[in-house]
This record gives structure tokens, sequence and C-alpha cells, in this order.
């Protein structure tokens, strides 16, 4: 592997990880702000509902992260 294509992979895992991180922390924000605790709902209570409007909540943070990223 030269150092050329070093120069692009090396980036795009930092953006990754930077974006990964942002949305955790975005997630963790969303769930003191809800006024129950999410995580348990979908999980113990298997509230479909729920983990389709968290996927989606975590679908549009990804496409706004990357959008960011991407500029």
């Amino acid at each position: 592997m030269d150092l050329s294509t070093l120069k692009y992979i090396v980036p795009s895992v930092v953006y990754s990880f930077v974006g990964i991180l942002i949305l955790v922390i975005s997630f963790v924000i969303i769930e003191k702000i809800a006024p129950e605790n999410l995580w348990k709902k979908i999980v113990d209570e298997e509230n479909v509902a729920l983990s389709i409007l968290a996927a989606a909540f975590m679908i549009a943070v990804a496409i706004i992260i990357s959008s960011a990223i991407h500029e």
C-alpha cells in the first residue's frame, strides 16, 4: 500500500469514527430529553413503533452527519 492510498483511507476512518460518536451522543441526548426510558421500552417491552422511530432518527442524523463531513 503506497502513501497516496493511505492519504484517503485514514481520513475516511477518522470521519467514520467521528460520525458514529456524534450519532451515539445525539441518541443519548434524545434519551435524556424523552419522558420515558426509550432503551428500556425498546429492549424490554419490545415496542416496535418506538424501534422504528429510533431507527428513523438515527438514519436522519446519519444523513446530516454525512452531508456535513462530505463538504
